[in-house]
C-alpha cells in the first residue's frame, strides 16, 4: 500500500532557495521506500517548470498560483497549496494521506482543512520550524500573528516533527494544554569535500577579487538580519587582536539595518571586514568554508540551522553563540561565546595548536556524520511516514 505524502510550505524543487527547499530536495532525491509517493507544492512564479504538474525526483510537483499581496503572500501560498491538495485527494478518493505543512503560517485556516482531511482519514503533520515570532525583522502585529498561528497549528496537528530538541521542549512546555504529539527529526548535512582545488579558475578568481588568503579569514554565512547578531560579531571581531579577515557571505542590502550597523560599529573603517555578497556556486561555497580559519555563528532564533550543519561538516574550527539551539548541535565539537566575550574567544582560538584545531575538526565531523547525515534523516522520515496510525 503506497502512502501519499503531500508537502506544503517549501517554495518548491529543484531547490534554489533555503532550508526547507533543500530538505525537500534531499527527501525526494534520496527516497528509498517504494511505499511512499511525494507530492510537492511549488510556487509557479519561482518554478523552473511552469506546467500545472511535473515529475521531479520521482515526486509529483504541483505549481500553485499566488497573487502578490505583500507580506501575506506566504500565507496565501500555503492556503492555495492546501486547497489544491484537498481537491486532488477528493477527485482521486485518496485515503490515509499525510499532509505535511512546513512552518506555522496558516494557523487561522488549519481547522477548516483538517476537517476536510479527516473525511478521507488523512493526517496532518506540521514542522513548527523555529521561533519565527521572535524575529526582530517582524513588527509587533506580525509577531502576534505568528504566535497565534503557531498555537492553532500545534492544536490541530496530529504530529509535530521538530528539527530541534529545544523546539520540541518548547512545544511541549508552551502548549501542554493540547497534549501535542511530537517527534524529533533533525535537518541534514553531508561530509563530502568540495571537488574544487586551489588551482581552479573559479577559486583563484574569487580569492583574488576579494583579496582573501586561504586559511587566513573568519567566515560568516547567513541571512543579514539582526537576530543573527551581526552587530555583536563585527564589534567583537574589531576588538580582537587578529590580523585575519572577517569574510561575510550574505545577501546584504544597504538598508536601514546596514546603516545602523555602520553607525554603531564603524566597520567600514576596518579593512579586515569584508562583505563579499552571495556565493551561489555550491562547490565554491563549500571550498570557502573548508579553507576558512574558523566559522562564526551568531544565530539566536530558530531550530537546527543548515548553515551551522554545513560549517560543522566543512570548517575546521567553529565559534558558536552559546544558546541551546547551537549547543545541542555542536556539543563538544566547537568553541562557544557570549555576547560580551567573542573577542577573547577569537584571540584564544588563534593560540590553539594545530592538533587541537584538528581535534575540534574530527569531533564536529563525527557529530554531523552520526546525527545529521541525510541518509539518517531521510530514513527517520520514511519510518515516520509509513508507521501505522
Amino acid at each position: 500500500m503506497v502512502k501519499n505524502v503531500f508537502i506544503i510550505g517549501a517554495k518548491g524543487i529543484p531547490a534554489n532557495y533555503g532550508g526547507f527547499e533543500s530538505f525537500v530536495e534531499q527527501l525526494t532525491a534520496r527516497k528509498e521506500s517504494k511505499n511512499i509517493h511525494y507530492y510537492v507544492a511549488c510556487r509557479r512564479d519561482l518554478s523552473e517548470n511552469k506546467a500545472d504538474t511535473f515529475e521531479y525526483n520521482d515526486a509529483t510537483c504541483f505549481n500553485v498560483d499566488v497573487p502578490d499581496v505583500g507580506p501575506a503572500k506566504a500565507i496565501l501560498y500555503d492556503v492555495n497549496a492546501f486547497k489544491w491538495t484537498m481537491n486532488y485527494i477528493k477527485k482521486n478518493n485518496i485515503q490515509n494521506a499525510i499532509v505535511y505543512v512546513l512552518a506555522c503560517r496558516m494557523g487561522p485556516f488549519i481547522k477548516h482543512f483538517k476537517k476536510q482531511l479527516q473525511q478521507y482519514n488523512g493526517t496532518l503533520f506540521v514542522n513548527p520550524d523555529g521561533h519565527e515570532w521572535l524575529r526582530a525583522k517582524w513588527s509587533m502585529p506580525v509577531r502576534k500573528y505568528w504566535k497565534y498561528s503557531e498555537r492553532l497549528m500545534v492544536k490541530h496537528a496530529d504530529l509535530l516533527i521538530c528539527d530541534s530538541q529545544n523546539i520540541e521542549k518548547y512545544i511541549q512546555n508552551d502548549y501542554k494544554q493540547y497534549s501535542p504529539k511530537t517527534t524529533y527529526i533533525a535537518y541534514g548535512s553531508d561530509i563530502i569535500k568540495s571537488s574544487l582545488t586551489d588551482t581552479d579558475q573559479v577559486v583563484t578568481d574569487w580569492y583574488t577579487k576579494h583579496a582573501v588568503k586561504l586559511n587566513n579569514y573568519y567566515l560568516i554565512v547567513g541571512r543579514f538580519v539582526p537576530e543573527n547578531n551581526y552587530e555583536t560579531m563585527i564589534r567583537e571581531f574589531m576588538n580582537s587582536a587578529t590580523d585575519k579577515d572577517l569574510v561575510i557571505i550574505s545577501n546584504v542590502e544597504k538598508n536601514k539595518f546596514y546603516a545602523d550597523l555602520q553607525n554603531k560599529t564603524n566597520f567600514e573603517s576596518d579593512p579586515r571586514i569584508k562583505f563579499v555578497g552571495t556565493v551561489y556556486d555550491a562547490e565554491l561555497l563549500k571550498y570557502i568554508r573548508e579553507n576558512a580559519f574558523a566559522y562564526l555563528h551568531g544565530h539566536e532564533v530558530g531550530g537546527t540551522n543548515p548553515s551551522l550543519l554545513e560549517a560543522l561538516s566543512s570548517t575546521r574550527l567553529n565559534l558558536l553563540l552559546d544558546v541551546g539551539f547551537n549547543k545541542e548541535v555542536g556539543q563538544d565539537g566547537a568553541l562557544y561565546w557570549h555576547k560580551n566575550d567573542l573577542a577573547k574567544v577569537i584571540d584564544y582560538s588563534e593560540k590553539l595548536a594545530l592538533n587541537e584545531v584538528e581535534s575540534f575538526n574530527q569531533v564536529s565531523s563525527e557529530r554531523i556524520n552520526n546525527a545529521f547525515s541525510w541518509h539518517k534523516i531521510v530514513t527517520d522520515y520514511e519510518k515516520t511516514f509509513t508507521m501505522e496510525k
